[in-house]
């Protein structure tokens, strides 16, 4: 392997390095079994005096190899204590959470694009729970590192693809609500039902195809090194370019999509207040209660996504090379990837109570579930309806009440 730093150019063989300058005289490492590097050996070019010592430019060189990832060992143990019991809980809350919302949200027709989009963030946040328990083995240090590769090669990536395509499917039922509740109904091809089929397809197959060629090129030898294994050591270069390019396309998806989000809840909001001036008094609390939704849905996937997405950056950049950083800081990137990670995965645990949120029918029949009482068809209203729709139904109701009194 060769590694150029300056104007030092090293060669790694067999465990040993040797290092030369491109110009003047010639050096080499000298070089512990611990894989320390302890400084620059120089020799006089055709010079009488003795040992020549170390110039101000030569320890310069030697401290910048020395900070390099070269020597960089990752500090896992604090994250291979916590993490595992921290992902352990998730994954069981997580796991029952989500196959609740499945069993309710597969005996709902998709009648809507609304109950469509619900239905794959359900499938979404269900696969991403199905691949935590490999990522809390992998995290332990349980198992041969055979188990570490396949979590690197696969898991790892479906892990993260399956929540790439949560956070778009979310930004496309803020939109489905824009329009439904501010936009005049019918007037838009993207509410009708095979529309929305077709657009939660796409997302699958756009994503999952660009995932995969992070697949096939992580096909490099695994290289353990103290019974470790990075996921990074298993990519070719064209690996490396790839996953650096593909962290800043999910960053455009994410950003986008809390943008998107934004202007359509400050719409729907403004809607709402609208319904409500005009009914004055009468409709405070259902009010209220919408727009506790609205900021509460993006509230929870900020504070779920945005950490993540500012430490996901520098951390990938020190781990395909991109950026050159001290090993300490090496570790302190690590530890805030993997904790604002968590953070991320959270929001499988949080998403079905968006679901009571957004969706009446769904928090009718979790009702009706867990009370055990049958739910009458009288009771299900509209498949089409969000709760926020029969809220403001609510508002204008009450606000043709209010006009009627005043008429007598």
């Amino acid at each position: 392997m060769q590694i150029e730093v300056g104007q030092i150019s090293c060669k790694v063989e067999g465990g040993a390095m040797g290092c030369r300058r491109k110009q003047g005289r010639k050096g080499s490492f000298t070089q512990r079994k611990t894989g320390k590097l302890i400084g620059i050996v120089t020799r006089q070019p055709h010079s009488s005096s003795g040992d020549h010592p170390l110039s101000t430019e030569d320890q310069k060189m030697n401290n910048t190899l020395s900070n390099t990832s070269i020597k960089c060992v990752r500090d896992t143990s604090v994250t291979a204590v916590i993490f595992p019991c921290l992902y352990s809980i998730l994954f069981v809350v997580a796991l029952i959470l989500n196959s609740l919302a499945a069993w309710i949200f597969f005996s709902i027709p998709s009648s809507s694009t609304f109950v469509v989009f619900l239905k794959n963030v359900v499938v979404a946040d269900l696969l991403m729970t199905l691949t935590i328990p490999l990522r809390v083995l992998s995290d332990a240090g349980v198992g041969h590192w055979q188990l570490r590769a396949f979590h690197c090669r696969y898991s790892a990536v479906l892990f993260y693809i399956t929540m790439y395509i949560s956070i778009l499917l979310l930004g496309l039922i803020s939109l489905d609500r824009y329009l439904k509740i501010v936009r005049p109904p019918g007037k838009c091809a993207l509410q009708r039902v095979r529309v929305g089929q077709a657009l939660s397809a796409a997302v699958w197959v756009v994503m999952l195809s660009l995932a995969l060629p992070n697949v096939i090129l992580s096909d490099q030898q695994p290289r353990v090194s103290g019974g470790k294994l990075k996921c990074t050591s298993m990519k070719s270069k064209a690996g490396l370019l790839w996953h650096e390019g593909f962290n800043y396309f999910c960053q455009v998806v994410f950003w986008g999509t809390l943008a998107l989000m934004v202007v359509c809840y400050t719409f729907i909001s403004k809607k709402v207040y609208e319904s409500y001036k005009a009914s004055k008094s009468k409709s405070q609390a259902v009010s209220r209660r919408t727009k506790a939704k609205v900021f509460v849905v993006v509230g929870v996937f900020f504070i779920c996504f945005a950490p993540f997405h500012f430490a996901r950056v520098p951390y990938t950049l020190t781990q395909t090379g991109s950026m050159v950083s001290h090993c300490q800081a090496q570790n302190a990137l690590y530890i805030a990837k993997e904790t604002t990670l968590w953070l991320s995965a959270t929001n499988v645990c949080l998403d079905p109570l968006i679901y009571v949120f957004l969706c009446k029918v769904f928090s009718k029949r979790l009702a009706a579930a867990i009370c055990c009482k049958p739910l009458y068809k009288g009771a299900m209203e509209s498949h089409t309806a969000t709760s926020t729709q029969m809220e403001m139904s609510q508002i204008a109701q009450s606000n043709r009440m209010s006009y009627s009194t005043m008429e007598k």
